[in-house]
């Protein structure tokens, strides 16, 4: 794919040689992005590429020190949000801006849009409107129901009802299928595909290719700032993609199945129950990579969270290496090297208020003493972070100042580095770029190498496909298939997922 930058013939927003700095770091260096009218354009790129900030810029969150931004051809400046979503343009960007305290209804018509009459509001009409627009999206929601009462999922809905709402001719949609179910983001393409019918323009920001395959007219790829390229998605391959964001190619990683010598099982789990789990029965050999596949719901957390000692069983037996285990902690856990990376990083995974090097060295502390400070082996946290990639400006930097790919390398990191036996990863790509998947991907084969036994739940089957060896598909709680990645389509893990395979038999 050679570098090339096609120009719209009619643009409805666009950003020309941008550049913005923060401090000494340059964010964007001369970076153009340009969306045609009713076109859908995809924005991807490594975290910390600049995609954010070109978000920012152009939702006027954020002013350049250089370049111009044009809304329908003409020259504008904007001097906050509120400029530029009087211009036509909204964003609904991956940190939610929903008020808790209120109701579906007021947050999807936030900002004195609510109907009014002489009396006051007129909730009955209000409501109706709220009602139409979550219709569309199929969210079925109670338009009166507290947005805080709302699982995560439904409330990403809420604030993309907002957005197509208001009627703009630009939206920007940033990650909006992360924390999204399979059906609702069907139904939010076929939302984004009504409105390019009506000439509304859409760019869509995701770190999934698939997707951006599947819904956008073109895409620009941001590298270090920079565009690299922008041209019609049908041009593309997904290697060119790749290559166009990390600058090199990303050889594939190779299945550790013959790895898989050892004679006693790094877990067996007999008839394990728990709230939500089971009955369930497996076994994991060392050098293995299982993956587990399944709805929301399913099971797939609570049997990560089950070996890892953080909820209890109620019946069942679990052996690690041979040795058979009455009850677990997660210290215990720990003791036993077992590493657990759960799905959220920033409430669960890390502490983001402290620096890389305490957070590398809180499991290697935690195991030695727990009155034990993290260490702080400047020489030994360096070689850490250059052997997983993990960009920082120094390891004093709090990870909050992080990209979410760092982030995710960092958690890795500080359970990697103690050489665990048995690995539990929950969702571990979860809003991560290509480049940072291809690097954990990496990192996942490499443990699994060295004789750990690793299990990855996801809710991305080309992410199981691409590192298991076998992958389990839960269904209520329960085993419902075992799949080799050749046998595990979608359709496949579809099936069995929603128990179709159990009421066939």
């Amino acid at each position: 794919m050679s570098n090339r930058l096609d120009r719209p013939s009619a643009r409805a927003l666009a950003g020309i040689g941008i550049e913005k700095s923060y401090g000494g770091g340059h964010a964007l260096r001369g970076a153009s992005l340009e969306i045609a009218a009713g076109e859908v354009h995809g924005l991807i790129g490594e975290n910390g590429s600049g995609k954010s900030t070109m978000i920012g810029v152009l939702s006027g969150q954020r002013r350049p020190d250089r370049g111009q931004i044009l809304v329908q051809g003409e020259p504008r400046t904007f001097s906050g949000p509120a400029e530029a979503l009087a211009a036509g343009i909204v964003v609904v960007t991956q940190e939610t801006t929903l008020v808790p305290e209120l109701s579906v209804t007021e947050n999807v018509l936030l900002g004195h849009r609510l109907v009014r009459t002489a009396r006051g509001i007129d909730w009955a009409a209000s409501h109706e409107i709220a009602a139409g627009v979550l219709q569309r999206l199929r969210l079925d929601v109670s338009p009166s129901r507290l947005v805080g009462t709302l699982p995560i999922d439904q409330q990403q809905m809420v604030e993309i009802a907002r957005a197509i709402s208001m009627r703009a001719h630009t939206v920007i949609l940033d990650e909006p299928t992360s924390a999204l179910t399979e059906d609702q983001v069907k139904s939010l393409f076929g939302v984004i595909r009504d409105l390019r019918a009506e000439s509304i323009s859409t760019l869509f920001v995701s770190h999934r290719l698939a997707e951006i395959f599947a819904l956008t007219d073109r895409t620009t790829v941001l590298r270090d700032g920079k565009t690299i390229t922008s041209a019609p998605t049908a041009e593309f391959t997904r290697d060119s993609l790749i290559e166009a964001m990390v600058g090199h190619p990303v050889p594939p990683t190779g299945s550790s199945s013959s790895r898989r010598q050892a004679r006693e099982p790094a877990v067996q789990a007999r008839d394990v129950t728990c709230e939500g789990l089971g009955p369930l029965t497996l076994e994991l050999m060392p050098g293995e990579t299982l993956g587990i596949a399944g709805l929301v719901g399913s099971g797939r957390s609570r049997l990560l969270e089950a070996l890892a000692g953080y909820i209890d069983l109620t019946s069942g037996s679990v052996a690690f290496e041979g040795e058979a285990v009455e009850s677990l902690s997660p210290a215990m856990a720990m003791a036993r090297g077992i590493a657990f990376v759960p799905s959220d990083r920033k409430t669960e995974g890390l502490v983001l208020i402290a620096g890389v090097a305490e957070n590398l060295g809180m499991v290697d502390s935690a195991r030695r003493s727990r009155f034990a400070r993290p260490s702080r082996d400047t020489a030994e946290q360096r070689d850490i972070v250059e052997r997983y990639r993990i960009k920082i400006p120094s390891l004093d930097a709090p990870v909050a100042t992080l990209s979410g790919g760092n982030q995710q390398k960092v958690m890795l990191a500080k359970w990697l580095r103690c050489d665990p036996r048995l690995i539990l990863l929950d969702e571990p790509t979860r809003g991560v770029d290509v480049g940072s998947k291809a690097d954990i991907y990496r990192l996942i084969e490499e443990a699994a190498g060295k004789g750990a036994a690793v299990v990855v739940s996801s809710s991305e089957n080309d992410e199981l496909r691409e590192v298991a060896d076998r992958i389990l598909v839960l269904s209520h709680g329960r085993i419902a298939a075992e799949l080799a990645p050749d046998e595990a389509t979608d359709a496949a893990i579809a099936f069995h997922a929603m128990g179709a395979g159990a009421e066939a038999a």
